[in-house]
């Protein structure tokens, strides 16, 4: 982090900090909300961090699916940190962050929010994997494979946030630093600069259709063929019993791309600023808190090993 504070010091021309807006300057609905966002935060960290902890001590869960569902949670931990403890200290102080730290937040936070995206590609293959080809699923869905389809899904997050990164610490920022939104995004920078961004603006658009449009495509397959597999069993314990073991999976996603689309797609045709900071709540808090409660709730499995780590949590 240091590094790219260093490297956007250097870059940023006159402006030297940030004013991000919060959601009421009401100092009632801001204790409110300072307790509301609190409470999500310790549901998603310590939910997050409680699955981690179940399926690593668990040896009955070291399979495909919970290795990817440890990503997630570690994915969901990560992305709460890079804002919330912000967003509560402008709650309760000045509503500004540092160019370094705009610029670190962006980075860390899109890095999680791209390879949640993916990761979710990937968890789809896996229960396709599962469901449509169950013969050979310990073949395609082997611990090696499982390894580099993770390590995919972070360096391709990671290079594509540090292309945007480079590209965006280049630009002039040297008059209004005022950000409509509760933590940085780099679309919210562009109006502020005084620099050209058409590139910046195109690689936006490229990684948007990358990652939000494709990946869902994909996921759409993944599970046409999924329903279509599970339509042809036979008794209706196992149809119940297969799309159980991805249920989960398809309610997470859902959520989590129906703010997206609200964030990202619906703005350009016309949603105010002001709903897309409420939306943007959900896939930055909301979605990681309960992310946990879906899969422990609704997988025996992992409510079973829940039960012997933390008994009280199961009664």
């Amino acid at each position: 982090m240091s590094q790219l504070s260093h490297m956007a010091s250097n870059n940023h021309s006159s402006v030297a900090e940030f004013v991000l807006q919060n959601f009421s300057e009401n100092p009632l609905v801001q204790i409110l909300i300072f307790s509301l966002f609190l409470g999500l935060f310790i549901l998603a960290f310590t939910g997050n961090s409680l699955i981690i902890t179940v399926i690593i001590l668990n040896p009955g869960l070291h399979t495909p699916m919970y290795f990817f569902l440890i990503n997630l949670a570690l994915l969901d931990v990560l992305s709460t940190l890079c804002v919330v403890p912000k967003l509560l200290q402008n709650l309760i102080a000045k509503n500004t962050i540092s160019y370094g730290g705009c610029i670190a937040q962006i980075y860390f936070l899109s890095l999680c929010l791209g390879a949640e995206l993916l990761l979710f590609t990937v968890m789809a293959y896996d229960r396709y994997a599962a469901i449509c080809q169950p013969l050979h699923y310990t073949t395609i869905m082997s611990k090696t494979v499982c390894c580099l389809m993770a390590s995919t899904v972070w360096a391709i997050s990671g290079v594509n946030i540090t292309i945007q990164i480079i590209m965006t610490v280049h630009l002039s920022f040297c008059g209004p630093n005022v950000i409509d939104h509760f933590f940085c995004e780099i679309p919210l920078l562009f109006p502020l600069s005084c620099s050209s961004t058409d590139v910046n603006n195109a690689l936006v658009i490229v990684a948007n259709i990358f990652f939000d449009v494709f990946n869902f495509l994909f996921i759409l397959v993944s599970y046409g063929f999924i329903i279509s597999s599970i339509l042809k069993i036979q008794t209706k314990e196992g149809k119940k019993k297969a799309f159980s073991t991805c249920s989960s999976h398809i309610i997470v996603v859902s959520m989590y791309y129906c703010t997206i689309i609200y964030v990202y797609i619906i703005p350009d045709f016309g949603q105010s600023l002001k709903t897309g900071k409420v939306a943007s709540v959900f896939y930055t808090v909301v979605t990681p808190a309960l992310n946990p409660v879906i899969y422990s709730l609704r997988n025996k499995d992992v409510k079973i090993a829940l039960n012997k780590l933390c008994p009280f949590l199961t009664k």
